[in-house]
């Protein structure tokens, strides 16, 4: 994994994003903020192999998702929320994924939020029903990326910090309009007059 050096920007928020799974664990890193581009960090996946014992495996992807926490210096995670499959194997193995990276965004202090498959797919290309391959062209068109990353849970998992940024910044608007109906004040019309 190769980060590139950036200077602090206050206005900017680093989100780590986590798609969860035992085989292949897929991470992406996104920096975006008011007046700021979106911009990739680093992409990748943590894999382990089906034929070590499962604790190891989960040993692996949280020594895993330590490692790009350290690297990339994240202010929040985001991670998939997992619903139940056909396959309860295929679940519980995600689900303790999953925990992982919630484990560790507690452990740093670190906000964690939770995003459906449907939120993501919606706030990346307007549809909840896309398919992973209009959800990868739409991450590279958003980043400007001459192609979707590699694999699928690799998109998937930037597709997740890209949506925390985006719901993130919503959320934030709306409180910070209530806040200021509260104190008597009008309700901020930019992301101005939230930083004043």
């Amino acid at each position: 994994m190769t980060i590139p050096e950036t200077t602090p920007n206050p206005r900017v928020t680093r989100v780590m994003g986590v798609d969860p799974g035992m085989t292949r664990c897929g991470v992406g890193v996104v920096e975006g903020g008011p007046g700021a581009p979106l911009r990739l960090i680093a992409v990748g996946v943590i894999r382990t192999p089906a034929d070590l014992d499962h604790a190891h495996r989960l040993l692996r992807i949280h020594d895993g998702l330590e490692e790009w926490r350290d690297h990339t210096r994240p202010d929040a995670i985001a991670v998939e929320r997992v619903f139940a499959q056909h396959n309860r194997n295929t679940v519980t193995g995600t689900a303790q994924a999953a925990g992982m990276a919630m484990m560790i965004a507690a452990r740093h202090g670190l906000p964690v939020a939770l995003h459906t498959p449907s939120e993501v797919k919606a706030a990346i290309s307007g549809s909840g029903r896309a398919d992973k391959a209009q959800v990868g062209l739409m991450v590279a068109r958003v980043l400007r990326l001459s192609a979707p990353p590699k694999p699928a849970d690799a998109a998937d998992a930037v597709a997740l910090a890209i949506c925390h940024l985006w719901r993130g910044g919503a959320t934030n608007r709306i409180e910070a309009a209530v806040a200021a109906q509260r104190r008597g004040r009008p309700a901020p019309r930019s992301w101005k007059d939230l930083a004043r």
